[in-house]
């Protein structure tokens, strides 16, 4: 079977990235009798798979991503004589029609209590081209059951056109570090143990719930100390966008700026927790890393988030700061609620594996493939 796979989004940072490269990787691992077509947008990407014999990889400059999907990728579709076309991101070519699969990777532009994270044009282009992309898609993944609920509720989708496919964290976070290594990189960063740990972007702060995080931190380190590491892309502007002091307990917080993923796992586990109140998340890849890392969890309990943690994590109203608040004091202080959720979390990670993402996956395109 030939099969192609769109990358444009092959060098995003976010969940969509990290899932893009690796569902990718292991589909050329797990099907050496396919030969798969990999379309990448930008050229310095080309041979990120170039020990496996059975990729092609060829570069179609992006420039405006509507043109790239509905008229570049259909001319190499029959150019290639193609199968099926693989997107692991939201659209298909709607040429391709029953030939192509897509993956859903959330439904918030739909949610009235998230919808405010969008712009009002890229709500109404998701109202108005979602329902058409899975229609004349042949199959439709969905990152999170939550996600195909939403879509099957809100936008009339037939159920039996999304299929749940959960995927899960880098590999990295599950292997042994170095004590060495693991020690450096903490140096790098300049911080030590037993902190609470954060993730949030510069620009996906209030997303993140950054100020109920910031809030509670607060309350927590008035009646013990405490340490709060925030990392992600743009977050060392937070101190002055906050207002953070760097007295009292603002001296106790630490922006590391972007972490790579490879540098990730030391900080989970390190930390003492990790607090993640988003507001909004289908799948949200940093619970799964930190699920795998055997780090205590204290989470929203809401959409992607609940669904993801399970009975592994502290869950909280993320609109409540006294809440979150009251959780984490409850993880710090308790050694035994530390080795609880650690062991859960361990159990619950076995739910995200990159084996079974890319077999369930291959089963789908295999079937629309050959339809």
């Amino acid at each position: 079977m030939r099969i192609g796979i769109m990358l444009r989004a092959f060098g995003e940072q976010g969940g969509v990235g990290v899932y893009t490269r690796n569902v990718t990787r292991h589909l050329l691992r797990l099907a050496p009798q396919h030969e798969f077509f990999l379309y990448f947008g930008q050229a310095e990407d080309l041979g990120a798979h170039s020990e496996y014999a059975n990729a092609v990889e060829r570069h179609v400059p992006l420039g405006n991503k509507a043109v790239w999907d509905q008229v570049k990728m259909p001319l190499w579709f029959r150019r290639d004589r193609l199968d099926v076309m693989f997107h692991p991101k939201f659209t298909v070519p709607l040429i391709c029609g029953k030939r192509s699969v897509m993956v859903l990777h959330g439904a918030g532009w739909f949610i009235p209590e998230t919808r405010r994270f969008w712009s009002r044009t890229t709500r109404a282009y998701a109202r108005m081209m979602m329902p058409i992309y899975c229609r004349r898609a042949g199959s439709v993944l969905s990152v999170s059951e939550i996600t195909r609920q939403e879509f099957c509720t809100r936008l009339g989708v037939d159920e039996s056109k999304i299929s749940t496919v959960y995927f899960a964290p880098g590999e990295q976070f599950r292997k042994a570090m170095d004590p060495d290594h693991h020690a450096a990189i903490l140096n790098r960063f300049g911080v030590g143990k037993d902190y609470i740990l954060t993730l949030t972007g510069g620009d996906k702060a209030e997303r993140k719930n950054f100020d109920t995080i910031l809030e509670a931190f607060r309350h927590v380190h008035h009646k013990r100390p405490c340490k709060l590491v925030v990392a992600g892309r743009g977050c060392e502007g937070f101190r002055e966008r906050y207002g953070i002091p760097d007295t009292g307990y603002g001296a106790d917080v630490t922006f590391t700026g972007w972490v790579d993923q490879q540098d990730l796992p030391a900080l989970y586990r390190s930390a003492a927790l990790f607090l993640y109140p988003s507001n909004m998340e289908a799948f949200p890849i940093p619970i799964t890393e930190a699920l795998a890392s055997g780090t205590p969890i204290v989470t929203s309990n809401a959409f992607g988030l609940r669904e993801l943690a399970g009975d592994a994590a502290l869950l909280v109203d993320p609109s409540d700061p006294a809440e979150v608040a009251e959780a984490v004091q409850r993880v710090l202080e308790d050694e035994g609620l530390r080795s609880d959720l650690r062991a859960r979390a361990r159990v619950r990670s076995g739910q995200f594996d990159w084996d079974r993402c890319g077999t369930e996956t291959l089963k789908i395109l295999e079937a629309v493939g050959s339809g």
